[in-house]
C-alpha cells in the first residue's frame, strides 16, 4: 500500500511536486479544477502523461473529469495515466478501484540535506552545456531508442530553472554514467540518473551523483530531491549511502484492460 504521509508533511509533498513538474516539464498542461493533466505527444514519459490530482479535497464528478481527460489523451496518442500521490483524494483512488483500474510502479521519492552530508572524495566531473551531447550521452546509457533524441532535447531546453547536465565518458567506450541536476531555488532534482549495464558496480553512480551534487550545493541549494522506483533495490540502496530518505511515495493507475 501507498506509504501515509503525516499531514504536517503536506506542505513538503506539495512543494516537491512542483518543482518535479518544473523539473521535466510536459509540453501541454491544463487544469481542471485541482487536477493536472500533462501530456507530451512526442515522448512517453510517464510523468509527461498523465493526470495528477493536487488537493485531496478536489473529488468532485470524477467520473466524468477523467472521462474528458481521457478524450485528450486520446487525441495525443497516450493511454490515459492517473498518479497517486499522498494529495490524491481518497474518493479518486477509491473510484478507480471500483472501475476496473489498476496500480502499478511504485516510485519513491528522496531528500537529503546537503548542509548535513559528508560527499565522498570521487573525481569532480564539471556540467556540460551542450544539450546534444548530453542527449546523446543519455539514449545511449539508458539503451533508449535514438529516435527519442528530438523530444528529449525538447524536453531538456524547456527546463527553466538552472540545469547541470553530467556525462561520465570513457575514452574507449564512449559514455558510461548520466544524469541532470536541476536547481529550483534551495531544492536541486537529480533527475535520469544512470550507469551502463556493463560498467555498473564500478562507482560510477556515486561518481556521477556526487558531482552534481557538489554542483548543487555551491550553487546554493540546500536540499536534494529525486525520485527512485521502489524494486530498484541498488538505487536505493546507493541513495541512502549518500544521506537520501524517503519523503513520500506514489504510483500510477491503468485501466486493466490497457
Amino acid at each position: 500500500m501507498l506509504a501515509t504521509v503525516p499531514d504536517q508533511n503536506l506542505p513538503l509533498v506539495r512543494r516537491l511536486e512542483a518543482v518535479g513538474f518544473r523539473a521535466w516539464p510536459a509540453t501541454s498542461v491544463v487544469y481542471d479544477g485541482s487536477w493536472q493533466v500533462r501530456l507530451t505527444g512526442s515522448h512517453p514519459s510517464k510523468r509527461l502523461n498523465c493526470i495528477v490530482a493536487l488537493d485531496p479535497s478536489d473529488s468532485r464528478d470524477i467520473g466524468l473529469r477523467i472521462e474528458k481527460a481521457g478524450r485528450r489523451f486520446e487525441a495525443h496518442g497516450r493511454p490515459l495515466l492517473i498518479r497517486q500521490t499522498p494529495l490524491s483524494p481518497k474518493p479518486m483512488i477509491d473510484f478507480l478501484e471500483a472501475d476496473g483500474w489498476e496500480r502499478f510502479e511504485e516510485v519513491v521519492t528522496m531528500t537529503c540535506d546537503l548542509s548535513q552530508i559528508d560527499l565522498p572524495d570521487t573525481l569532480d566531473h564539471l556540467p556540460t552545456h551542450d544539450i546534444g551531447r548530453y542527449v546523446d550521452a543519455d539514449i545511449a546509457v539508458h539503451g533508449e531508442d535514438p529516435a527519442l533524441k528530438p523530444s528529449l532535447a525538447e524536453i531538456i531546453s524547456a527546463i527553466k530553472p538552472t540545469t547541470g547536465l553530467f556525462v561520465i565518458e570513457d575514452p574507449k567506450d564512449g559514455p558510461v554514467a548520466v544524469t541532470l541536476c536541476v536547481q529550483d531555488n534551495d531544492l536541486a532534482g537529480v533527475m535520469s540518473l544512470a550507469v551502463s549495464a556493463d560498467r555498473r558496480g564500478q562507482g560510477l553512480g556515486i561518481e556521477v551523483l556526487t558531482s552534481a551534487l557538489r554542483w548543487a550545493r555551491i550553487g546554493g541549494a540546500r536540499t536534494a530531491w529525486l525520485q527512485v522506483v521502489a524494486d530498484n533495490a541498488p538505487a536505493l540502496a546507493l541513495y541512502a549511502k549518500m544521506g537520501f530518505e524517503e519523503a513520500y511515495r506514489y504510483y500510477y493507475w491503468r485501466k486493466a484492460e490497457a
